[in-house]
C-alpha cells in the first residue's frame, strides 16, 4: 500500500464535499477559489460536478492544471434508466453532452450513476440489461473523446430510485458484456464497505478496470442515507482494508474524498473541511 503519511499528493477533492453539487448548500465558493484552496493544501487532483461547470469546461480545466491539479473526474452522467429516462434517444443525447463536458474539462473519468428501476419492470435484472445496452452505445462516443466511463455501484438502499446497480460484481458483469477498454468501475467506500465479496471482485477487476476510488465513511447512526456521510474515521468502514484491496488489484490513482453532509460538513468553513481531509487522509486512510 502507498504511504500517505508524508505525501498526500494522491488526495483528490470531489467538490460535493463542500456542498457545491446541490443548490442552496455549502459556502458557495466558485471553482477558482476551490482550486486555489486545494492547491495551497497539496491536493493532487480535483473532481467537479456538471452544475458547477456550465459552459466553462475548458476554462476551468485549464485553471486547475495551471494551479498544479489534475482533473481526476467529472460527476456525473444523467441517469440512464429509471422514471425519467424512457426516451432512449433523449437519454443518450444528454449523456453524450456530459461526455463532451468531461472532454472539454480534460477530466480523466466520467462517472456513471445509472438510475433506479426502469418503468414497467420489477427487481433490477431487466434494468441492468437496459443499462448495458445504453452504455454500449456511449462507450465508443466517449472513447473518441479520450474519456473513460466509470460505472459506480451504489449502496443497495438506493436501488429503487438512484441505482439499480448495487455491487461491483454487477458492474463488472456489464463491463464484460460491453467489452470496451474505456469502461470500468468506480469503487466508493460509502457504497461497498458492507460487501463481503468485494475483495474477490476487486481482483477480478484488476488494474485495467478500476478507474476511481472514493473516500468517506459510513456513520453507524446514519440519519439520512443520501446526505449524512461521515468524514474518514468517523464511521464503521474499514478504510485501510478497502484500500489494500483496491491497490492490491493494481489501482494507483487518486483517492477522491466525496462527502455529502448537509447537517455537518457542509455547514463548516470549507477551509476547515479541507484541512481535516488532509489530516484524516494522511493518518487514517
Amino acid at each position: 500500500m502507498r504511504d500517505f503519511s508524508s505525501d498526500h499528493s494522491a488526495l483528490a477533492l470531489n467538490t460535493a464535499s463542500l456542498g457545491h453539487n446541490l443548490e442552496g448548500h455549502g459556502a458557495g465558493w466558485k471553482p477558482e477559489r476551490v482550486i486555489d484552496a486545494c492547491a495551497a493544501r497539496g491536493f493532487g487532483s480535483i473532481v467537479f460536478w456538471r452544475r458547477e461547470i456550465g459552459a466553462r469546461a475548458i476554462e476551468i480545466g485549464d485553471r486547475a492544471r495551471a494551479a498544479g491539479l489534475s482533473v481526476a473526474g467529472l460527476c456525473r452522467t444523467p441517469f440512464l434508466v429509471g422514471t425519467e429516462t424512457v426516451d432512449k434517444a433523449a437519454v443518450l443525447d444528454e449523456a453524450k453532452a456530459s461526455i463532451d463536458m468531461a472532454a472539454g474539462l480534460g477530466a480523466a473519468v466520467l462517472t456513471i450513476v445509472v438510475g433506479g428501476v426502469h418503468p414497467g419492470t420489477k427487481g433490477t435484472a431487466e434494468s441492468l440489461k437496459i443499462v448495458a445496452d445504453r452504455v454500449a452505445d456511449l462507450a465508443p462516443y466517449a472513447a473518441a473523446s479520450n474519456v473513460k466511463l466509470a460505472l459506480e455501484p451504489l449502496n443497495p438502499v438506493y436501488a429503487g430510485n438512484r441505482s439499480c446497480l448495487t455491487t461491483v460484481r454487477d458492474a463488472l458483469d456489464i463491463c464484460d458484456a460491453v467489452d470496451a477498454p474505456n469502461l470500468g468501475v468506480a469503487v466508493d467506500v460509502y457504497h461497498v464497505w458492507w460487501d463481503s465479496d468485494l475483495d474477490t471482485q476487486l481482483i477480478r477487476a484488476g488494474k485495467a478496470r478500476i478507474f476511481g476510488y472514493h473516500l468517506c465513511d459510513w456513520l453507524a447512526d446514519t440519519r439520512d442515507v443520501l446526505l449524512d456521510r461521515g468524514m474518514m474515521g468517523d464511521g464503521v468502514a474499514d478504510l485501510k482494508a478497502i484500500r489494500r484491496g483496491v491497490e492490491g488489484a493494481g489501482y494507483a490513482g487518486p483517492c477522491e474524498v466525496e462527502i455529502f453532509s448537509a447537517n455537518n460538513w457542509w455547514k463548516r468553513d470549507p477551509g476547515e473541511v479541507l484541512d481535516v481531509m488532509v489530516d484524516r487522509f494522511r493518518t487514517l486512510c
